[in-house]
């Protein structure tokens, strides 16, 4: 019940006048009772009865009323009942002013008294009120003190207000999300339905939307005219509603609600108000100062634990677990899960927690999305919450709805810098989590992030180590230089032990556009791969992709796909691959791949893993392909220096060549070769040929050059060609390879002094073309073959120029012994007759003249000799009449020393070659007579098997040097202008020997 004091019910000056006309009515009503009364009892009783109405009209309307009638009460009596009595009339000018002075004082006084009285009472209610007050606030206070808890409180707060401020309700409301409020608890009098609820959004007009927009007290005194009341305020009858902020720590945590259903509340209702938020306030600061106290103690107990193995070491999975069920007993909820996120964007189970102890699986899988906590913070990295999952769709919604889930809250989990994976807490609780939540799960991912941190650094470590081993165990192998295929094996199982493969495959890129296996490897060896197996680079594989990209690839599925290779994948249960290139000089020689039948990718480093493994590979390969490089050029210099070798020893261009197609087909290890030589006609005539599987070519047989085919692209672009298909080659020399079965060649043209000489083709019968660096080798050939030409034809040429040289001389000698024999020897033979005629016709008397005549005719005689000896030196005669055999009969009858000889030629020779032969022979006797004071020569002659063979012997002191005598050195040239040979031994004090060898040419 109220205290307050009665408010004046009218104004001030009509409260005035109403007392004056109470004060005037009663001294008219009390003059016209007491003038008829005649007895005093009456009288008095009357008075009597005028006090009681003047006590209970001051008690009942207040002392401004009572006074000027007590007054004009006594008036009335003092006029017309004490003496001396007034007429009963209405009163003259001085009476009638009298009697108003008296009226107004009467009014004057009981205003005065009235407003002290009011001032009084509203003095007492005060003091009252604030004892009232007081008390509740200190029951209040001590129910703080006590700490008692925050729900008890807050209840008793909104009684007390209620009781206090003697309305209808109150009710202490939190604001959530900035449009919700939470219904704290709620007060309410006795048989008023005051509509609890839990939660409300703050849709239209109400105290409560009035206070969160403006942070201070608000007021609706005409609630019951407000459209758009809260949802369960609608039924509700409420006539006056105040609330007040509720202020903790600076911050607008809610709202306190009062409200009468029927009458306005009083003007300080808001001010009273508050005095109660501040104590509830208080009591939410303490309570909650209490909590975070008890909840950084559970927290800190919880994150030493988790620490605790970390620290020890533990598996990662424990400290999921241990972490997962630590944050589900802080934050009190029903489930809480951690994942870590998949390259292939799918989110695994690592570790969860449930309150009913039911259990996720670990490595369950599914696929984060817009929708879910998990897909939130996928997408943001940030810590992300869904207070709702009514309208959430896919896997993980449908997960959540059936746990009964209604609200979740996520952190991620970040390691090195990246996203690693999310922590969730889900509440099975129609309230959404508290808005720390994200920050409590926070303090444990950055635990988790260590945890993991060291679990992978270990993992790391271990795995460098047992990369490193793996490494310095084919290392070892390359460096000792074993064979490659040993190296392929062992590197091919170190990669699969290493990248956890079901199946290790290293394959060779071929040119045929099919891939060769050279080293398997399988964990299960009920499935080995085999090894060689030849597969076509069609459709999907690490072999085509790493092929088209140079670069590691990886295939994560192969549903649906086609080729041979997805096929065998297929077939082996394989479900995944990661491939590397391997890069041997540049160039992409094959593949590394690993294969796995697990539904787990592999790890996103294990490109990486096989890259190291694939540099070792492409060392082994380029050691290898090294060393057969060097046997390569070795064999191709020795095959050079052997081609070399005839070359320098001027052999025939036919042995030349023939070496040459030989030695280009062994050294290229192909099925056959050819050497050809363009003639003027536009043909191509076969000079040499080569082959060990039975391909034969008729040489000096001539092939057209036309259509399209290695001897007409040759001729025509100067430059090498292949054909790797005869299926498109034509022309003649097409048709001729393919009726020898040839099925790809290349060729090198041969280049003599500018112009296309010939050329030299390699031919294979093998499907596969043959190797790229085919025609460069062949040129290596070409161009010592070219040289050999060149040697050949300047020779020739030579050789040409030096038989012609000789037979120049030789014709001039002729001519110069014809002339000498026809010319000056018959002239002097016609003079020395004519001074034998002189002598014979001279007087006997002129003796002197006829000595004198005689002695000229002698010495004419002389002269004579001497000329014809001269002639035969120059040229015999009897070499041109008689042959080789009677000329060296006449030279050796003529020499100075005895002669044995034998000369087996019985029929004639070339001029050039008897004249060559008589001329050695005269030169080797003049030298055995003159230098070797020989005492015996031995001459003989024969001719067979187209050689003239000459062998001259004398006894003499030897010692020749050809090198220092020019008789020699004239033979020797004369001899090798015609294509013969000399060779002369002369040991000191052993004699000389000569044998020449000539060509046969008949005359």
């Amino acid at each position: 019940m109220s205290t307050a004091p009665r408010a004046r019910r009218v104004p001030l000056g009509a409260e005035i006048a109403l007392a004056f006309l109470a004060g005037a009515g009663t001294f008219v009503l009390v003059a016209v009772v007491v003038a008829g009364i005649e007895s005093d009892v009456p009288l008095v009783l009357l008075g009597v009865l005028l006090a009681a109405a003047v006590v209970a009209l001051a008690r009942h309307e207040g002392v401004a009323y009572a006074v000027p009638t007590a007054m004009a009460g006594m008036l009335a009596y003092d006029w017309f009942y004490l003496p001396p009595v007034h007429p009963l009339a209405f009163p003259d000018s001085a009476n009638l002013v009298d009697l108003l002075v008296y009226l107004a004082v009467a009014v004057l006084i009981g205003e005065l008294a009235a407003d002290a009285t009011r001032r009084a009472r509203v003095s007492e209610a005060a003091r009252a009120q604030i004892a009232e007050e007081q008390a509740a606030l200190r029951r209040l206070a001590t129910r703080v003190a006590q700490g008692a808890p925050a729900q008890e409180l807050l209840a008793a707060v909104a009684e007390e207000a209620g009781t206090l401020l003697a309305v209808d309700a109150t009710r202490i409301n939190r604001y959530e999300n900035a449009d919700e409020i939470v219904n704290v608890t709620d007060w309410s009098k006795p048989g008023y339905d005051s509509a609890p609820f839990d939660r409300a959004r703050l849709e239209g007009r109400s105290v409560s939307a009035d206070v969160l927009r403006t942070g201070r007290v608000a007021r609706i005194d005409n609630y019951e005219e407000v459209e758009g009341r809260l949802a369960f305020a609608r039924g509700v009858q409420i006539k006056s509603v105040v609330g007040a902020p509720i202020l903790v720590e600076g911050g607008l945590w809610g709202v306190m609600v009062a409200w009468s259903a029927r009458e306005a509340l009083p003007a300080d209702a808001e001010a009273r108000l508050t005095d109660f938020t501040e104590l509830v306030a208080t009591a939410i600061s303490n309570t909650e100062a209490r909590r975070e106290v008890e909840r950084l103690v559970e927290e800190q107990a919880a994150l030493r634990r988790v620490a605790t193995l970390v620290a020890r070491g533990v598996s990662p999975s424990e400290v999921f677990e241990a972490v997962a069920g630590e944050i589900g007993g802080l934050l009190r909820v029903a489930v809480t899960n951690m994942a870590r996120y998949e390259p292939d964007g799918t989110a695994t189970a690592v570790g969860n927690w449930c309150a009913d102890g039911s259990r996720v699986p670990a490595g369950t899988r599914a696929t984060p999305d817009s929708a879910s906590v998990s897909g939130l913070v996928f997408s943001s990295g940030l810590a992300a919450r869904m207070d709702n999952y009514d309208d959430a769709s896919g896997d993980v919604a449908a997960w959540v709805q059936a746990l009964g889930i209604r609200s979740s809250v996520g952190a991620p989990i970040v390691v090195d810098g990246k996203l690693w994976g999310v922590m969730i807490a889900s509440s099975d609780q129609d309230q959404p989590l508290p808005a720390d939540t994200e920050a409590r799960i926070a303090a444990f991912t950055d635990l988790v992030a260590t945890a993991i941190s060291n679990a992978e650094a270990r993992t790391e470590m271990a795995r460098l180590a047992d990369e490193q081993a793996a490494l310095r165990r084919v290392a070892t192998l390359v460096a000792r230089g074993v064979p490659p295929a040993e190296v392929f094996e062992s590197v091919i199982r170190e990669v699969g032990l290493l990248c956890g493969a079901d199946l290790a495959r290293l394959e060779r890129y071929e040119s045929d556009g099919t891939v060769t296996g050279v080293g398997v490897w399988s964990k299960d060896r009920a499935h080995q791969l085999a090894l060689g197996t030849r597969l076509a680079i069609e459709g999907v594989s690490i072999a085509a992709l790493v092929q088209e990209t140079r670069r590691p690839m990886r295939v994560d599925s192969f549903v649906r796909a086609s080729g041979p290779i997805a096929q065998e994948a297929l077939e082996l249960g394989i479900r995944s691959s990661v491939g590397c290139p391997i890069v041997v000089q540049g160039r992409l020689w094959g593949v590394i791949a690993a294969s796995s039948k697990s539904e787990t990718a592999f790890p996103p480093d294990t490109e990486s893993q096989i890259g190291e493994f694939t540099e070792l590979v492409a060392t082994a390969i380029s050691n290898t392909e090294a060393g057969v490089e060097v046997t390569r050029l070795a064999d191709g210099q020795a095959a050079l220096r052997r081609v070399a070798t005839m070359v320098a020893q001027e052999r025939p261009a036919e042995e030349v060549f023939a070496k040459v197609a030989e030695e280009v087909g062994r050294l290229l290890h192909v099925d056959a070769t050819a050497m050809l030589r363009y003639e003027p006609d536009v043909t191509a005539t076969f000079v040499a040929a080569w082959s060990d599987q039975g391909i034969r070519f008729r040489m000096g047989t001539g092939v057209s050059v036309e259509g399209q085919n290695i001897t007409s692209r040759v001729l025509r672009t100067r430059r090498p060609a292949r054909i790797d298909d005869f299926a498109a080659a034509t022309g003649p020399s097409a048709d001729l390879a393919r009726a020898k079965g040839i099925r790809s060649s290349a060729g090198s043209p041969i280049v003599v002094k500018g112009a296309v000489w010939g050329l030299i083709i390699a031919m294979s019968l093998q499907p596969e073309p043959l190797p790229p660096e085919t025609e460069s080798r062949i040129g290596e050939f070409t161009e010592l073959v070219a040289t050999a030409i060149s040697n050949l034809e300047a020779r020739a040429e030579l050789a040409a120029s030096r038989v012609r040289i000789v037979e120049a001389t030789d014709q001039t000698r002729r001519r110069f012994e014809r002339d000498l024999h026809d010319g000056i020897q018959q002239r002097l033979v016609s003079l020395t007759f004519e001074l034998r005629g002189v002598e014979a016709i001279a007087p006997p008397e002129h003796a002197d003249l006829r000595a004198q005549l005689s002695q000229v005719s002698d010495g004419m005689t002389g002269v004579l000799d001497d000329l014809r000896e001269l002639s035969r030196g120059i040229h015999p005669a009897i070499l041109s009449e008689g042959g080789l055999g009677p000329a060296l009969k006449a030279l050796a009858r003529r020499s100075a020393i005895p002669v044995e000889l034998d000369v087996s030629v019985q029929q004639r020779l070339a001029d050039r070659v008897e004249v060559a032969a008589y001329y050695v022979v005269s030169e080797a006797l003049a030298n055995a007579a003159k230098h070797a004071h020989a005492s015996l020569a031995q001459v003989r002659v024969d001719a067979g098997n187209g050689i003239l063979a000459l062998r001259i012997r004398d006894d003499g002191v030897g010692g020749a040097d050809p090198g220092r005598g020019s008789g020699l050195i004239g033979l020797a040239d004369r001899v090798e202008a015609l294509g013969g040979k000399i060779e002369i031994a002369s040991p000191a004090g052993e004699g000389t020997s000569l044998e020449v060898e000539l060509p046969v040419e008949l005359a």
